[in-house]
């Protein structure tokens, strides 16, 4: 079945637009509403957000579709993605939901649903969704004695305070550390900042500001360029950022240095090996990470499985194999021992325990291996299948044979944005570099 709403992470788009609109949020909400709606008990549905402007809109509409379904709504307002994934399951929930575009700017937003064990909803399940979304025969609105209430909840960012404090080792501080914690202006801007420095750390918090129309800009996760700005003009030793939603985490080091997730999830993955804590025999991450991390993984004794792009795909191999670690290069990092959905929060306490382990520089402890050379490009295209094209068909099969076993190469269509990702990786970078530029030439002109 084409999915007509729902891509890898969720419904997205531009607010006030499409999937977007009120109505349509308000149906949404309803579907999954009926989707839910089993036995006779009230029903419950947590909801969260971050701070986009356009977050009071969908907060309120969503929650009149759930409402209409005859679930009781709990309201959160702003936290993190994981908090709501965590607090679905610590309040008995029947139903999760996150409304946030992560990483996208300001203007565009999502509805992210979590099931009452606090996972993503399957692809089958998306789809009977979608599928009343079409058909609204296939809703039924609640009697009117069994129309759900709404309260707020004041507690939420505490108790998930609480929570991640809790996964830090109990006989560890981070006293002696002074850490820089970009929150992208987004749904982590309070607790994160609390949390690292409740366990002890003189935090330094920028990113922490948030207005409506500023999450993620010149930020976070997918602008670090603060965050290593502030970590070399303040001598601190480490940098944390966040994106908007705060599921996926980057590190600045000790010389403002950017570490990504794949250095992130090989840190955690051995050090877990080395305590005998980790699970499945190595980690789980997407076919967009290094090469450089496979090979580091393999010279420990340790595997890397790989996925499509989207973190719910790792956790999905992670349940099926038995796997405790996982995650995308982008920074989502999902450690099964705590938490059913990547969180940056989470991942950091995980780097910075390592940290206080070993007692030596960031820049020692997590860049464990030399990446090989990667590009990665987008194209845009509005319509049509230009990966289709025979041109581009040839294009990619002859990047392929010159790439040989050195190398990789990965194309594919954005699951959020109108654009085609070209990715490859190998040994020799101006071969990669080229290889990148002619794919992505002859992609744009079958799209033109």
């Amino acid at each position: 079945m084409t999915r007509k709403y729902f891509g890898t992470d969720g419904v997205r788009g531009l607010a006030n637009s499409g999937a977007m609109t009120a109505d349509m949020v308000l149906k949404i909400g309803m579907a999954a509403g009926n989707l839910y709606r089993r036995g006779s008990h009230r029903h419950r549905v947590v909801i969260g957000k971050d701070t986009r402007l356009s977050g009071y809109m969908i907060e309120n509409a969503l929650a009149s579709g759930l409402l209409a379904a005859g679930m009781d709504v709990f309201l959160f307002g702003p936290v993190p993605t994981p908090a709501v994934s965590m607090l679905t399951r610590s309040m008995r929930a029947d139903l999760g939901i996150m409304i946030s575009a992560s990483h996208n700017p300001f203007a565009d937003n999502g509805i992210k649903i979590f099931g009452p064990d606090g996972f993503k909803l399957s692809d089958d399940e998306e789809e009977q969704i979608e599928a009343m979304l079409d058909d609204a025969s296939l809703m039924t609105a609640a009697a009117p004695d069994r129309i759900g209430r709404a309260k707020r909840i004041e507690d939420a960012q505490a108790r998930y305070i609480e929570f991640a404090k809790r996964t830090f080792p109990k006989d560890m501080t981070l006293d002696g550390l002074r850490i820089v914690i970009d929150t992208a202006n987004g749904a982590a801007y309070k607790v994160a900042p609390t949390a690292l420095w409740e366990l002890g750390a003189e935090v330094i918090q920028i990113g922490n500001e948030p207005n409506g129309l500023n999450i993620n800009e010149d930020c976070g996760s997918t602008h670090p360029g603060a965050m290593c700005a502030r970590v070399r003009e303040l001598r601190a030793d480490i940098g944390i950022a966040l994106d908007g939603d705060a599921d996926r985490v980057i590190i600045a080091d000790d010389r403002g240095q950017v570490i990504d997730g794949d250095q992130l999830m090989a840190l955690i993955a051995t050090s877990w090996a080395r305590r005998g804590e980790l699970r499945g025999g190595g980690l789980v991450a997407t076919v967009m990470s290094n090469l450089g991390l496979e090979r580091y993984l393999a010279e420990n004794g340790l595997s890397l499985a790989r996925t499509r792009v989207g973190d719910r795909y790792v956790v999905e191999h992670m349940r099926a194999h038995g796997h405790n670690v996982g995650g995308e290069q982008s920074g989502h990092i999902v450690l099964a021992d705590f938490s059913t959905t990547g969180d940056g929060l989470l991942a950091a306490l995980q780097v910075l325990a390592e940290v206080k382990r070993q007692g030596r520089p960031v820049s020692e402890v997590c860049n464990l291996f030399t990446p090989l050379p990667q590009v990665l490009k987008n194209v845009k295209f509005n319509q049509g299948a230009p990966l289709q094209d025979r041109h581009v068909r040839e294009a990619i099969a002859a990047a392929e044979a010159q790439l040989g076993n050195g190398g990789r190469l990965l194309i594919r269509p954005s699951g959020t944005e109108p654009v085609i990702r070209v990715m490859a990786e190998g040994d020799d970078e101006a071969l990669v570099n080229g290889i990148v530029d002619e794919l992505c030439a002859t992609i744009a002109r079958a799209a033109a």
